[in-house]
C-alpha cells in the first residue's frame, strides 16, 4: 500500500494520508489550458521567454502544476539557462557553432575533408539550424506555483534561435494544474 504526503502536512506534523482512501474519494478534477504564442526572433541567439511563458499566459485558476512548453519548429530549441550573466550565453552560442559549423562536417577525428551539408533548401544555415535543435531540445516541462515558474534564482528559459534571420517562431504553452 502507498502513502502519500504533502509537503504542508509534513510541516505541519499531520498524519499521513491513505492513499487508498483517497482514491475513493476521488481526485481533484485538474485543469488545463493550451495557449499558441508567437514570437519573432532577431536571428541566431537567445530570447528569454520565462515570463511570456507563465505570468501572462496562465489563468487565476491555475495556480500550481505544471507546463509543457515546446517549440513548434525544427530549427530553434528551448533551453533553461544562466540569466544573469550575458557571457555565459555568448560561450553557449560560440560551443554549438564550432560543434556544428555552417561549412559543413568534419570527420570527428579532425582528420579528412570538410563535407558540405547535402540539404541547404533554405539556406546554408538551415541544415546546421537542424542539427543544433536534436543536439539541443525541443520541449520543456517545468513545474509552476503561484501562477510563476520554479526555477533557481539565476535560470530564465530561453527560445535559441539557430537560423541568421529573424524567424516568427510558434510556442505550445501546455498548462495543468490546479
Amino acid at each position: 500500500m502507498y502513502r502519500c504526503v504533502s509537503e504542508d502536512m509534513a510541516a505541519g506534523g499531520q498524519d499521513w494520508i491513505d492513499a487508498m482512501s483517497w482514491r475513493r474519494k476521488g481526485p481533484m478534477a485538474m485543469r488545463q489550458n493550451l495557449k499558441l504564442l508567437h514570437l519573432q526572433t532577431r536571428g541566431e541567439g537567445f530570447t528569454d521567454i520565462t515570463i511570456t511563458s507563465t505570468q501572462r499566459s496562465a489563468p487565476a485558476c491555475l495556480n500550481t502544476g505544471i507546463a509543457v512548453i515546446s517549440c513548434l519548429q525544427s530549427s530553434a530549441s528551448l533551453t533553461v539557462n544562466e540569466n544573469a550573466e550575458p557571457p555565459v550565453l555568448a560561450d553557449l552560442t560560440a560551443y554549438l557553432r564550432a560543434l556544428v559549423p555552417v561549412e559543413g562536417v568534419k570527420p570527428l577525428s579532425s582528420h579528412g575533408e570538410l563535407r558540405a551539408y547535402v540539404h541547404d533548401d533554405e539556406g546554408p544555415d538551415d541544415m546546421p539550424a537542424y542539427i543544433r535543435t536534436v543536439l539541443t531540445c525541443t520541449g520543456l516541462s517545468q513545474s509552476f506555483q503561484g501562477g510563476r515558474l520554479l526555477l533557481g534564482t539565476w535560470q530564465a528559459i530561453y527560445l535559441w534561435e539557430h537560423r541568421r534571420a529573424p524567424m516568427q517562431r510558434r510556442i505550445s504553452l501546455h498548462l495543468i494544474g490546479e
